[in-house]
């Protein structure tokens, strides 16, 4: 764990004549939020161990656009996304790996009409990928081994990509019980936080939708909840603790799970 996380930006590369193979576009969440920092920190430390050429935009990084898009002002995420694809084409990018769903969805979904034409792909996707090609090992499943594990779809990764089985795939190499919720894959329930909810005071209702997420979680008696999403991940986190059950079960990025199995 003591050993020193690596990153080069773009324009470190550049200047030293170098192409990076991906680009690990970082997000908000994990570039600002402490706890989504830590999923930020299990790519890396993932990326490095499998020897993936890659770098980050840094400072040159801004946010895609997606809360502005999901909260009605089209015209700041036109502005955003504007921004951010003269960037990327200015450094000829061609594919992004994106440790959030949204960033995910918007870069691959929305960026195209504007002139953003790349190959994007969400953690678990390229998680399950060094996998096959036996870049990443886990010696019986390390500390997860023989745990009841939930996943949680995230909904932009889901319902609105059809990514289901790669982060599944994935978990199944811990060798651990994977029980899934009453409502999952095409019929997952949303954490609360889409739509740029996760921005702003709830509408008033008789239960907030990340309390009612996690009574599905409950209900399988796991010992840790799955994400792929640090805006999920602070949903169920929330839930877990709204229940007073933080001692008991452990809300987890599917990356910090990996990197922990692997001893990253």
């Amino acid at each position: 764990m003591s050993n020193p996380i690596t990153v080069k930006t773009m324009s470190q590369m550049l200047a030293e004549g170098e192409t990076p193979d991906i680009l690990f576009w970082v997000g908000c969440a994990g570039s600002f939020d402490d706890r989504a920092k830590k999923i930020t920190k299990a790519i890396v430390k993932i990326l490095n161990h499998c020897n993936v050429k890659f770098a980050v935009l840094g400072t040159e990084e801004a946010c895609t656009g997606d809360p502005a898009k999901r909260a009605g002002n089209e015209f700041l995420f036109q502005m955003q996304a504007m921004m951010n694809i003269q960037v990327l084409n200015g450094y000829e990018v061609k594919k992004i790996v994106t440790g959030c769903p949204h960033c995910f969805n918007t870069l691959k979904n929305e960026y195209p009409e504007l002139g953003g034409n790349y190959e994007v792909i969400h953690h678990t996707q390229l998680l399950e990928q060094l996998f096959k090609e036996g870049k990443i090992q886990i010696k019986g499943g390390g500390e997860f081994k023989g745990k009841r594990i939930t996943f949680h779809d995230p909904c932009y990764l889901g319902r609105a990509n059809d990514v289901y089985e790669a982060p599944r795939e994935v978990l199944q190499k811990l060798d651990a019980e994977l029980v899934e919720m009453k409502r999952c894959k095409t019929k997952g329930l949303c954490c609360g936080a889409g739509g740029a909810q996760m921005f702003k005071e709830a509408e008033h209702g008789n239960k907030e939708i990340n309390v009612e997420r996690t009574e599905d979680a409950l209900e399988t008696k796991p010992q840790v909840i799955a994400t792929g999403c640090p805006f999920c991940n602070t949903m169920m986190t929330d839930g877990v603790k709204n229940f007073n059950k933080e001692n008991d079960i452990r809300v987890m990025d599917i990356a910090e799970m990996i990197a922990q199995a692997a001893d990253l």
